[in-house]
């Protein structure tokens, strides 16, 4: 079905994250397999109908509508990629529509629980390198809204301290700067003279590292941030975009504008923004039931 071919579109020439690279393989063959009976279908005999006949199937086994509509936006890209390449004669994806679904709130920090969390001025009070390491992930989250592949990505290099700006790599290898308040930058000083004279051995010179000298992944991120917000009580999600919503949601309840949130947060469009105007009025409307005697 021409997959693989597509796979090398999207990574050499779309450039494409290997994360997303995965999903679009996973959806795909889960396509074929579908189809894959004793008369499986060529990509020149996929319909409309036959699509629609798939995503039935796939909410009928329990996939959300936010899943689905990931596999039709695999697909839609398959087939423009097969008809740009006159491999199909029409696209069956150009009249797709998926499943509607809502779309949920973003969950977020409060304020005063996330201050609770931040590290002290005197990030360099306890050597314990794991835990300062930890806080000083906790505090560039918040501090940048960047997310955990950024983080992850960052290297030594990415911080220039004499500007105050963080040089970060995101999706599709787009790249932004963010700026960093004087505290951060205090911060990030004295957690890399504990690293340097604990961990010396850096050799990929990456700004957060294990004990054994080696750039961290994802999923340690993700449980060590997991692990740091399991103090703060009613959070139902755990996650370091969490924290990213957290970032968004303070700037904006202390009045930024939402396209300046848009450039920091790396938003290719203002509408993946906008939903945090949402989650502000949504706590608006809170404040007003909470306080008006008449609510």
């Amino acid at each position: 079905m021409h997959i693989e071919s597509f796979i090398q579109y999207l990574r050499y020439e779309r450039n494409y994250s290997e994360h997303t690279i995965t999903a679009y393989r996973n959806d795909l063959l889960q396509f074929r397999e579908y189809f894959c009976g004793d008369n499986p279908l060529t990509p020149q005999e996929v319909s409309l109908p036959d699509v629609r006949r798939w995503i039935v199937n796939l909410v009928n086994e329990g996939y959300t509508p936010s899943s689905a509509n990931r596999k039709i936006v695999a697909l839609r890209s398959f087939f423009k990629y097969l008809h740009r390449n006159h491999i199909v004669e029409t696209n069956p994806m150009k009249n797709m529509i998926g499943p509607k679904m809502r779309k949920p709130l973003p969950h977020f920090i409060k304020e005063k629980e996330m201050e609770a969390l931040m590290p002290s001025k005197d990030i360099s009070a306890c050597h314990d390198f794991e835990s300062e390491r930890d806080r000083m992930m906790m505090d560039v989250f918040y501090s940048t809204g960047m997310r955990c592949a950024e983080l992850v990505g960052l290297k030594d290099d990415d911080i220039d301290f004499g500007a105050q700006l963080i040089k970060v790599t995101g999706k599709r290898n787009k790249q932004r700067l963010i700026p960093f308040s004087d505290s951060l930058k205090q911060n990030l000083r004295n957690y890399l003279a504990i690293r340097d004279e604990e961990i010396p051995q850096n050799a990929e010179k990456s700004l957060f590292i294990g004990k054994d000298g080696r750039s961290l992944n994802n999923n340690k991120v993700y449980y060590i941030v997991r692990n740091m917000l399991a103090a703060t009580p009613n959070l139902s999600k755990r996650s370091p975009h969490v924290l990213r919503h957290t970032f968004a949601t303070a700037m904006l309840n202390n009045g930024a504008d939402l396209n300046a949130v848009k450039e920091l947060l790396g938003h290719s469009s203002l509408a993946s923004t906008e939903v945090y105007t949402h989650t502000t009025f949504e706590e608006l409307k809170k404040t007003y039931q909470q306080a008006h005697p008449r609510a």
